[in-house]
C-alpha cells in the first residue's frame, strides 16, 4: 500500500501533467485541422522547410503533377523542376525567399510524373514562430501552361505579321478610327518619306499626300473617305504620291476599314503600290506603239488615226485642216552609196528639221521609207502652201554629211485640203500621194497642191507606170530570184536555211527591189500573179537541181496577203506540188502577220493543205501587229520571224529587248523556232544568241545574192 504521503505526491504530479497534455492535444488537433484544410484547398499549395524540403502539399498540387502524397513529402521541392528552373531556384530564388521573406511571380517549368512539362508561376511567403525562427514557407503555384501556349502563338502570329508587313512589296499604312497614323511598314516609310515613329499619331493626309498627275489638284484622303462613307476606297488612275522630301511616285491601291468581331470600326488599313516603273514602261510602250522607232515622229497607224479625226471634224465644219505628203528626192542614192546606216541618219535629220518648221499642234509622221506626212490643224490651204514651201526649201538647202561624203537630197510635197469631199482617209491619202507624184513629175523638189482637176490623172499615174512595167516583166520573164542566208545561232546540225528574194530586172540590167513595185502590184491586184511566177520558177529550179541541194534544209518564199486569201492560188500551188518532182520538205512559205490575220480562215486552210506535203510555214514581221499573240494558237506555223523594228537597235533599247524575250518565250511555249530579221551588227547577234533566239538573218552574215550562189554556201557560214 502506498503511504498517504506518497499518494499525495503522485496525485500532485498527475494534476500538474494534465494541463500539459491537454495543450499538446489541442496543438496536435490544430495541426491536423490545418493540414486537412491545406490539403483540401482548391489551389496548388506547398510548404517547404529551411532545407527546401516539402512539408505540405495540396491535393490539387498532387493531381496536377500526378504524384501521391507519400511520394513527395520530404523531398526537395527543386526535384520537380526542369534542370534550368532547378538551377534558378537553388541559386537565386530560394536564398532570396529565406532572406527577404517573400517572392512573387517567379516563372518555372515543372516536370510531371509522366515526364511532361508544365509552365508555373510561384509566389511564396515565410511563416515564423514566436521566437522569429523560420518554420516553413507557404507557396501558391499557378499552372500557366495554356496561357503561355496562347502567348507563344500570339507572339508567333505577331512576328509573322511583322515579318510579312516588312517583307511585302506594297506599302501598308494603318490608322485609328480618327484617321491618325498608327503604323507604316518599311515600303510605306520609303514612299512617304516618314519614319514609322515620326508618323505615328499624325493625320493620315499629312503623311499620305496625293495629287492628280496632270492637274496637280489634291486628292481627298482615301482614309477620310473610307471612314466618312463607311466603305472601301480605291485610288483613281494617274494618282501621284508626294513624299516628305518631295519625291513623286505614281501609285495605285485601296483603303478599307478594320473592324473587330462586333463590327465596330477600329481604324483603316491603306495599301499602296509604287507603279512608277510600270507607268514609265506603259508610257514607253504606248509611245512605241504610236511613234516611229527611227525618227521619233508619229508612225503611220497613229497618223491615220489623227487624220480620221481631222476628216471627221472637217465633215462637221468644225475646223480647217491641210494634209501634206512629203517624199524625199534622191534618197536612194544615200542608201546605195553609203549604206542604210547613213540613210537612217539622213531620215533622222530630216525628221528633226520638219518638226522644227511646223507648229506645235501639227501632227508629223514618218509613213514609211523616205515618206513623211503632216496634218496642219486650223490651217487654210494658202497658209499650208507657205509652210510646205519652207519645208521644201529647208531640206533642199541642207547638205547631209556622212564621213567624207556629202549628199544633196530634196523633197517633193503633195498638199491636199482636208474637207468634206473625201469620204475616207484612204481616199485623201491617195490624193496626197498623187499630188506628191505630180511634184516629182514636174521636176522634183517642189510643192504641188491638189485640185479636183488632177483627180483622174494623178491618182493613177504612178501606179499605172508600175502596172505596165510589171505586165511586161511577167510576159518576158524579167524577174530574177535572189536569196539570203538565215544563220543558226545555236547548235543547229541541220542544213542550210535561206529566203528567196524577188528582183525586177530593169531595162538597163539594174535590179529593182520589191519595195519599189510591190505596193503598186498589191493596189492593182497583181501580187498573186507575181507569187505564181515565183512559186513555179522556184519549184522547177529545185527539181532541176535536186541533187545539188542536199546541203539545204529550208528554202522560204514570201507570199502576199492576196495570195493567202485567193483559193485559186491555193489550188494552183497544190497542183504544182503534185506534178513537179522536188523535195517538198525543204519548202517554207513566209506570210506576214497582217496577211495571216486578215485572211485567218483562208490562211489556216492553206496551212493545213500544205502540211500534208511536209511544207513548213513562217510568220513574217511578227510583233508588228496588234494581235500577234492572240492568233498564235490558231496559226500552225513553224517559225516566228521577229520584225526588224525590234532588232535594229536591240543592243541599246531595253523595250526592244523585253519585246524580243517575250516573243521568244511565247515561241518556246508553242513549240516554234524564232528568226531575227535585220541583224546588222555583232553586238545584236551576240545578244540574240544570249536570248536563245534560234536564227538570225541580215547583212551582218549575208547580203542577198543570185539564187545560183546557194550552191557555194555552207550551213553556218
Amino acid at each position: 500500500m502506498h503511504s498517504p504521503k506518497s499518494m499525495d505526491t503522485q496525485d500532485i504530479q498527475m494534476e500538474n501533467q494534465q494541463p500539459l497534455w491537454s495543450a499538446q492535444q489541442t496543438q496536435d488537433a490544430s495541426e491536423r485541422r490545418y493540414q486537412l484544410l491545406y490539403e483540401a484547398t482548391p489551389a496548388m499549395l506547398h510548404s517547404i522547410d529551411a532545407q527546401g524540403r516539402l512539408v505540405h502539399v495540396s491535393d490539387v498540387w498532387l493531381k496536377t503533377l500526378g504524384y501521391a502524397r507519400d511520394e513527395v513529402v520530404g523531398r526537395l521541392v527543386v526535384d520537380f523542376l526542369t534542370p534550368a528552373s532547378r538551377a534558378y531556384a537553388t541559386e537565386t530564388v530560394i536564398p532570396q525567399l529565406f532572406r527577404t521573406g517573400q517572392c512573387q511571380g517567379i516563372e518555372y517549368q515543372a516536370v510531371r510524373k509522366d515526364g511532361t512539362l508544365i509552365d508555373i508561376v510561384v509566389s511564396s511567403v515565410i511563416q515564423h514562430d514566436s521566437s522569429d525562427l523560420h518554420l516553413h514557407s507557404l507557396t501558391v503555384m499557378e499552372d500557366v501552361t495554356e496561357r503561355k501556349r496562347v502567348q507563344r502563338e500570339l507572339s508567333a502570329q505577331h512576328e509573322r505579321l511583322r515579318v510579312t508587313l516588312h517583307s511585302i512589296g506594297d506599302g501598308v499604312i494603318t490608322t485609328d478610327a480618327q484617321g491618325r497614323v498608327e503604323y507604316l511598314n518599311p515600303i510605306a516609310e520609303r514612299l512617304t518619306g516618314w519614319t514609322n515613329a515620326a508618323a505615328r499619331g499624325r493625320p493620315s493626309e499629312t503623311i499620305f499626300r496625293i495629287v492628280r498627275d496632270v492637274t496637280r489638284l489634291p486628292v481627298r484622303s482615301p482614309v477620310r473617305v473610307s471612314l466618312s462613307e463607311d466603305r472601301s476606297v480605291g485610288l483613281a488612275d494617274h494618282t501621284i504620291l508626294i513624299s516628305r522630301d518631295c519625291q513623286e511616285y505614281y501609285i495605285e491601291g485601296s483603303a478599307g476599314q478594320i473592324r473587330n468581331a462586333a463590327g465596330e470600326t477600329l481604324g483603316v488599313v491603306l495599301v499602296v503600290r509604287d507603279v512608277s516603273g510600270q507607268r514609265r514602261l506603259n508610257d514607253e510602250m504606248k509611245y512605241r506603239a504610236t511613234h516611229d522607232a527611227l525618227t521619233g515622229l508619229l508612225n503611220r497607224d497613229e497618223f491615220e488615226r489623227r487624220l480620221q479625226l481631222a476628216l471627221a471634224a472637217a465633215h462637221g465644219g468644225e475646223a480647217e485642216y491641210a494634209l501634206m505628203y512629203v517624199d524625199l528626192d534622191r534618197f536612194n542614192l544615200v542608201n546605195d552609196a553609203a549604206g542604210h546606216a547613213a540613210g537612217d541618219q539622213v531620215l533622222k535629220q530630216v525628221a528633226g528639221m520638219v518638226s522644227r518648221l511646223v507648229r506645235k499642234g501639227d501632227a508629223c509622221a514618218r509613213l514609211g521609207g523616205d515618206e513623211f506626212g503632216l496634218i496642219l490643224e486650223h490651217c487654210s490651204i494658202e497658209a499650208a502652201q507657205g509652210i510646205a514651201q519652207v519645208i521644201c526649201q529647208g531640206i533642199d538647202a541642207v547638205r547631209f554629211q556622212h564621213g567624207n561624203q556629202r549628199f544633196h537630197i530634196g523633197a517633193s510635197i503633195g498638199l491636199v485640203p482636208v474637207d468634206a469631199r473625201w469620204p475616207t482617209t484612204a481616199s485623201i491619202l491617195q490624193a496626197a500621194d498623187s499630188a506628191c507624184y505630180a511634184a516629182k513629175a514636174a521636176g522634183r523638189n517642189r510643192v504641188h497642191t491638189y485640185f479636183a482637176a488632177d483627180e483622174m490623172i494623178e491618182a493613177h499615174r504612178k501606179d499605172m507606170q508600175w502596172v505596165r512595167r510589171l505586165e511586161q516583166a511577167l510576159d518576158k520573164g524579167q524577174f530574177a530570184l535572189h536569196w539570203q542566208q538565215i544563220t543558226a545561232l545555236g547548235d543547229d546540225t541541220g542544213g542550210l536555211h535561206g529566203e528567196i528574194l524577188l528582183r525586177l530586172v530593169d531595162n538597163d540590167g539594174a535590179m529593182i527591189p520589191p519595195g519599189a513595185f510591190l505596193p503598186s502590184a498589191e493596189r492593182f491586184h497583181m501580187a498573186s500573179r507575181i507569187d505564181r511566177w515565183v512559186v513555179r520558177e522556184l519549184f522547177e529550179w529545185m527539181a532541176e537541181h535536186r541533187a545539188a541541194l542536199l546541203h539545204v534544209d529550208t528554202i522560204a518564199i514570201n507570199l502576199s496577203g492576196q495570195s493567202i486569201g485567193d483559193r485559186d492560188f491555193h489550188r494552183y500551188v497544190t497542183e504544182l506540188i503534185e506534178t513537179i518532182a522536188f523535195d517538198r520538205q525543204k519548202l517554207c512559205f513566209e506570210i506576214t502577220e497582217t496577211a495571216a490575220i486578215t485572211n485567218l480562215n483562208d490562211a489556216i486552210g492553206f496551212f493545213e493543205s500544205m502540211r500534208k506535203f511536209g511544207v513548213r510555214f513562217a510568220l513574217d514581221d511578227f510583233g508588228s501587229g496588234v494581235s500577234s499573240f492572240g492568233y498564235l494558237k490558231s496559226l500552225p506555223v513553224d517559225y516566228l520571224k521577229i520584225d526588224g523594228q525590234f532588232i535594229r537597235d536591240l543592243a541599246n533599247d531595253r523595250v526592244d529587248q523585253a519585246t524580243v524575250r517575250c516573243i521568244r518565250d511565247v515561241a518556246k511555249i508553242t513549240g516554234k523556232k524564232t528568226i531575227a530579221e535585220f541583224v546588222e551588227t555583232e553586238a545584236v547577234e551576240t545578244l540574240l544568241r544570249e536570248m536563245d533566239i534560234d536564227y538570225a538573218q541580215g547583212f551582218l552574215r549575208h547580203r542577198p545574192a543570185p539564187l545560183a550562189r546557194i550552191f557555194d554556201a555552207l550551213p553556218g557560214s
